[in-house]
């Protein structure tokens, strides 16, 4: 069958004019959807990214449910992207990492892992008025800067080292306490208040020695420790360095017990440690825990993720799963994801998570936060108490 010129014009005039409504369609429907930028930030290369891609996976988790669950901010379905930077534990890195956040103007930051990047970072989305939620830094200087955005959704080092120093007198009934860290901000600081805790317990420090967080080889100061005769040695640092520690401590014949803050808390120790690590010989703390009914969510979030990702928890990725649920609430609550807006709604959040409850103080400190102290048995972590 043929077509006149003018049926044939008609036609295409008709299809053109279909697809342009098509077009405007998508248009219309894309705008009515907002795009949110949540910043991540963990070492996710060098010796301690199997911590930083823990911390992302859980940044990860969250933003794939907050957007399967179509949230709304106002009239507008959101959506929200996540924007990963690696500090490699590094602050000049995590700095630099800072500024692309800042710069890519995203709506808040979850991170940074170690307070050594934490603490520099902050000032940078201070200055630009971000709001950031650290999900481990444990450096009390984070939250003490008098900056309004600053978070934290774990206990710091003033509970955690505290509360370690007095176990190892207590329960431990360490008498000759051995210190060791590693000059970070992290590592030095939960040293000082461990330091503090044991000797206001009774406990009699015999020796503090130094080393790096990318130091190998720790024959020199555990030969001067040996001859101190410790029965408890603690450090104030990461699982990569600790691993690599207990091994020599083991080669040299040092039997004492030893402790350490939540850097060296993790699934990975036991492997890194190797056949150095005894039952019941090292003991650390979390600085977060849960007990009672809480422990049924904590207990399902470690199954999913084992489940999406085919590797157990680290230590963080489910405070960081919170922190970035916690943010997204308070975008929600304030009907706006403009940081100046939904600041005052995180500020007064009040938000029941996977780690329990969730609200700041006038610092930004989470209140009534818990520690949990484990030992290891068999190469697994094994709970000993939450203490708050």
């Amino acid at each position: 069958m043929k077509f006149s010129g003018t049926r044939t014009l008609t036609l295409v005039a008709v299809a053109v004019a279909a697809v342009v409504l098509a077009a405007c369609g998508k248009k219309e429907a894309a705008s009515d959807v907002q795009v949110i930028k949540i910043g991540h930030v963990g070492p996710v290369s060098g010796a301690i990214a199997h911590l930083g891609k823990d911390n992302e996976n859980g940044a990860r988790m969250a933003i794939e449910e907050l957007n399967a669950a179509a949230l709304k901010i106002g009239d507008k379905v959101v959506k929200f992207e996540l924007l990963a930077e690696d500090d490699a534990a590094d602050p000049k890195q995590g700095t630099a990492a800072a500024q692309k956040l800042v710069d890519a103007k995203v709506n808040g930051v979850i991170g940074h892992l170690n307070s050594g990047t934490t603490i520099p970072a902050s000032q940078l989305y201070n200055t630009a008025g971000i709001p950031q939620i650290s999900p481990s830094a444990t450096k009390p200087k984070y939250t003490r800067q008098g900056y309004a955005g600053a978070f934290r959704v774990v206990a710091d080092d003033v509970h955690l080292g505290g509360t370690l120093g007095k176990y190892a007198v207590e329960t431990l009934k360490g008498k000759n306490i051995a210190v060791i860290d590693d000059r970070t901000a992290y590592g030095q600081g939960v040293a000082e208040e461990f330091k503090k805790g044991a000797t206001a317990a009774g406990g009699a420090i015999v020796g503090h020695e130094f080393t790096t967080d990318k130091a190998s080889d720790f024959n020199a100061i555990l030969t001067t420790l040996k001859a101190k005769k410790p029965d408890i040695v603690f450090f104030g640092g990461m699982d990569a360095v600790a691993g690599p520690m207990l091994r020599q401590m083991k080669s040299l014949g040092i039997n004492a017990k030893f402790l350490g803050g939540d850097g060296i808390c993790t699934s990975e120790l036991a492997k890194l440690a190797g056949d150095a690590m005894k039952d019941e010989s090292v003991f650390c703390a979390e600085a977060g825990g849960v007990e009672g009914e809480q422990k049924a969510g904590m207990d399902k979030f470690r199954a999913d993720f084992k489940a999406k990702y085919n590797a157990d928890v680290q230590v963080y990725a489910p405070y960081v799963y919170d922190a970035v649920k916690v943010m997204a609430t308070a975008m929600v609550t304030a009907g706006s994801a403009d940081p100046a807006k939904y600041l005052p709604a995180l500020k007064a959040i009040n938000y029941k998570g996977v780690t329990g409850n969730i609200a700041f103080d006038e610092k930004g400190d989470i209140k009534n936060g818990a520690l949990t102290l484990y030992t290891y048995k068999g190469g697994e972590r094994s709970q000993l108490a939450v203490v708050r």
